[in-house]
């Protein structure tokens, strides 16, 4: 059977207005340094806000949400397990050397090779193959049809296979050479990375000459920098700090619902939740409503699924969650002390530690031992990506896969073959790949739906919210935010 779909880059919109007159210096303040600057090598927001100006990926979504070209120009389905991309000819990376079909090729295998390690290796390991047909064609082959290919290119970066083989993996991550429109210049670590102008760039180009993104953990001192004018874009708000910003000259609050849920992992296989009953009980303890109107209240959704309404796969007929603390101090009470197990509870900076704190304060209250460990993402991530035995029993998340399709979210958090997940069950595994290589939709959303209510009904994984994003920033920038979270420079516009 031959499936041909088409992508066309014939009037293909952006949302991008009219470069401003007088070019200047963009500084956004990110909650921490980047972990990596190879777009393969992490996946981070503080890393992702950099590097996807750096680097160009095969496709890339509009400010709507629709799958545009970028290096692919068009696209055809040849068979239900091959896809056919056209390549743009008129793009170099940032040393002048041309991008081509090699370069394609050899970004998709890097990726997909399992000693390489990506942490997105479960969002691209459907792809078994990748294949030069000529200096601006490529082939990909996945193992069986996989619906979701083209939503998962969406992160697929290009990076020259000329300069990653001569400098090897350690020095292209210190020195990222993409062909996106704005190159690297210098990180100082700990401090901040610093962009310029990509002034040779195929696409729309920057209108600033220079971005530095700066390493500012502290969400008071984002806002003062806001405030004071050394910042002009601030990320990682909560309510109350935008509260700060109401009626303040010069500033603006920018928001929108993303794909990100936030959850609770937990480690099913050490005490006090490897025991259903517990992790039924902490699930009461959470009052979901009472954290997104009273705490957080800038637009987050409760969420009994890993999946929002942005994603395909979302189920409307998933129970919402019960909030019912008498009833978890039954089940606690019961099981006394196996509930009273020291648990650590994993955190990093980047996350709301309102939320993190109430979570805490919700669990101990009915009788559980929990205990907050905050790390820098770097070293969070290696913690919830660990074997069970040196994970943490509990850890706070917010994932977004940045694809819109709930494969992204649902399989490395509940799949026993991703580093991500601690669940082991085999029917949540079949519902799992039949959901990932069905081209029947109505198939892939009835899997879905079966996912959700297992995990409702075991509490694998404890889904919390829908997030939504603030941003600061000045009244003199314009910043679409979008539901997956990119910062494209190129999509901003500055008037003075």
């Amino acid at each position: 059977m031959n499936h041909v779909v088409k992508g066309l880059l014939t009037g293909v919109t952006l949302g991008v207005l009219s470069m401003p007159v007088l070019a200047r210096d963009i500084t956004i303040d990110l909650v921490g340094e980047p972990s990596s600057l190879d777009p393969q090598v992490q996946w981070n927001p503080d890393s992702y806000y950099v590097y996807r100006n750096v680097f160009d990926n095969l496709v890339t979504r509009d400010n709507e949400g629709t799958i545009i070209p970028q290096i692919a120009t068009s696209w055809e389905q040849t068979s239900d397990t091959e896809l056919t991309l056209s390549l743009r000819d008129d793009v170099s990376f940032h040393d002048g050397e041309k991008l081509d079909a090699e370069d394609v090729v050899f970004s998709v295998k890097r990726i997909t090779d399992p000693e390489f390690a990506s942490p997105q290796l479960g969002q691209f390991n459907q792809i078994i193959n990748a294949e030069v047909i000529d200096d601006v064609t490529v082939k990909l082959t996945t193992d069986g049809p996989y619906p979701a290919l083209l939503s998962q290119l969406v992160k697929l970066s290009i990076v020259p296979k000329h300069v990653v083989e001569a400098v090897g993996k350690e020095a292209f991550n210190t020195a990222p050479v993409g062909s996106g429109p704005y190159r690297f210049e210098e990180w100082k670590r700990g401090v901040s990375v610093t962009l310029s102008r990509n002034e040779d760039y195929w696409g729309q180009p920057g209108p600033f000459d220079n971005a530095i993104y700066r390493a500012v953990p502290d969400a008071a001192t984002r806002v003062a920098n806001l405030q004071a004018g050394t910042a002009d874009l601030v990320v990682s708000l909560n309510s109350d700090a935008t509260l700060q910003l109401q009626g303040v000259d010069g500033v603006q609050v920018l928001s929108a619902p993303t794909e990100r849920v936030a959850y609770l992992g937990v480690n099913l296989d050490k005490p006090p939740f490897n025991d259903p009953e517990l992790r039924k009980a902490a699930s009461l303890a959470i009052d979901i409503e009472g954290i997104t109107q009273g705490l957080l209240g800038a637009g987050e959704i409760p969420m009994a699924q890993l999946a929002s309404p942005a994603h395909f796969g979302y189920a409307d007929d998933v129970d919402a969650l019960v909030y019912d603390p008498e009833a978890a101090k039954e089940i606690v009470a019961a099981k006394a002390e196996l509930a009273a197990t020291p648990a650590t509870f994993a955190t990093a900076p980047v996350f709301d530690q309102r939320v993190v704190q109430a979570l805490q304060q919700m669990l101990n209250d009915v009788g559980f031992n929990v205990s907050i460990s905050v790390t820098d993402m770097p070293t969070y991530l290696n913690i919830v990506r660990s074997e069970p035995a040196d994970n943490a029993e509990l850890s706070f998340g917010r994932w977004s896969c940045a694809c819109q399709d709930a494969d992204g979210i649902t399989y490395p958090l509940l799949h026993s073959d991703s580093a991500w997940s601690r669940v082991n069950v085999p029917e949540l595994d079949v519902l799992l790949d039949t959901a990932r290589v069905s081209l029947d939709e109505m198939v892939r959303q009835e899997a879905y739906s079966k996912v959700h209510k297992l995990n409702r009904e075991n509490y694998y994984v404890l889904p919390l919210y829908q997030a939504a994003v603030l941003y600061g920033a000045s009244s003199k920038l314009s910043f679409a935010p979008t539901a997956n979270e990119s910062m494209f420079l190129n999509r901003m516009t500055w008037s003075d």
